[in-house]
């Protein structure tokens, strides 16, 4: 189980916003335990038959132990700490632009209460062979299988998924990290949980330019990680200083450069897709070994 498992019971933090009130009906769909919502005088009202309370205080009885967070951005941090401080120990955070002072300290005062943050800015977590997610990757996508897919990009988490699924591979966990500069988990922190976990045969680590995070993973892979992994790494083509889409994505100084992290990863006997319809075939090989 990495984080999530299928009787986790899950509230929706503004749920009667118009993301959160769809993606919360799709959670449902899959099959997770979403045992109710909250959004500020709307108490006594139901979201696609999921109850609604004023505040994290009023679910307690339902005995919730993950949230999503799908607030404003400035409102982000509130949402947060009423959760956090209330118990709950699985925090994903959808939305983005959340200023950074907020996360970083938000993200630090997780660490010391041993909670853990998804996101923000992220698509979330679905853990298939459990039959249960939070956030807002597709259904159809997935079938279960043994390949975990770690992202920091949620358009190309779907469709790298998706090509694993139509190469008749099945997925097991896929996991967003989230697009920010300041993001709640980092690779290593992920693999070293799907090196525990049985379900999972091979990884597909999906990065981008920016960050040192893909080069720390490729220490780990090769210090620690005895499963197989592939990656693709995305922004090949961005010139240094320029930011490409997430506020992650930019290169300083030399660092999180697409080829440093292709290298890291190469030397860690990782090896790195061209494209990303190329990842299913490099899978195979992998698993085949």
């Amino acid at each position: 189980m990495v984080y999530i498992k299928k009787d986790t019971k899950i509230i929706v933090q503004g749920i009667t916003g118009h993301q959160a009130s769809f993606h919360s009906n799709e959670m449902v769909k899959f099959g997770a335990k979403v045992v109710g919502g909250v959004s500020p005088g709307k108490a006594g009202t139901n979201v696609n038959g999921i109850p609604v309370f004023d505040n994290v205080e009023e679910t307690l009885h339902l005995e919730p132990e993950a949230t999503m967070i799908s607030v404003p951005a400035p409102y982000v941090k509130d949402a947060f700490y009423e959760a956090l401080d209330h118990g709950i120990k699985i925090i994903y955070v959808l939305t983005e632009h959340v200023p950074v002072h907020d996360s970083m300290e938000m993200i630090n005062d997780a660490k010391l209460k041993n909670a853990i943050v998804i996101g923000p800015n992220g698509p979330g977590i679905t853990v298939i062979h459990e039959k249960t997610k939070i956030g807002i990757m597709p259904n159809h996508i997935f079938n279960r299988g043994n390949v975990a897919v770690i992202s920091r990009s949620g358009t190309l988490t779907y469709e790298i998924v998706k090509s694993i699924t139509e190469a008749g591979l099945g997925e097991s966990t896929v996991i967003g990290l989230g697009g920010d500069a300041i993001v709640g988990l980092s690779y290593v922190e992920v693999l070293s949980e799907l090196k525990k976990e049985r379900q999972t045969k091979a990884v597909v680590m999906v990065g981008e330019i920016g960050g040192t995070a893909e080069e720390e993973a490729a220490e780990y892979i090769k210090a620690e990680f005895n499963k197989p992994v592939v990656a693709y790494i995305a922004g090949r083509s961005a010139p240094p200083g320029k930011r490409m889409g997430h506020a992650g994505a930019i290169i300083t100084r030399g660092k999180g450069t697409a080829e440093s992290k292709i290298k890291a990863l190469n030397a860690a006997g990782v090896e790195v897709a061209d494209y990303p319809q190329d990842i299913p075939e490099l899978l195979k090989k992998k698993l085949k070994k």
